[in-house]
């Protein structure tokens, strides 16, 4: 039983992690930061882009944290 409640979650997890992270903007730079190009780090986001990166945050660690449960059962 709980084996597939948290096989459930873990799906459930996985979409809505996957949708999220289509959804938030590219930020362009990719390796570019390396080179000196940082404006990626002086950007602030606003409104649906930070809703998004804070959702995005909270919902990998509960994915997480199911993967680790999943695994100790």
């Amino acid at each position: 039983m709980i084996s597939t409640v948290l096989i459930v979650l873990e799906f459930v997890f996985s979409i809505a992690l996957i949708v999220m992270v289509v959804l938030q903007q590219a930020k362009g730079e990719g390796l570019g930061v390396i080179g000196g190009g940082g404006q990626l780090f002086f950007t602030k986001n606003k409104g649906l882009e930070a809703f998004l990166e804070k959702a995005t945050t909270w919902v990998a660690a509960a994915f997480l944290v199911v993967s680790v449960l999943f695994a100790l059962v």
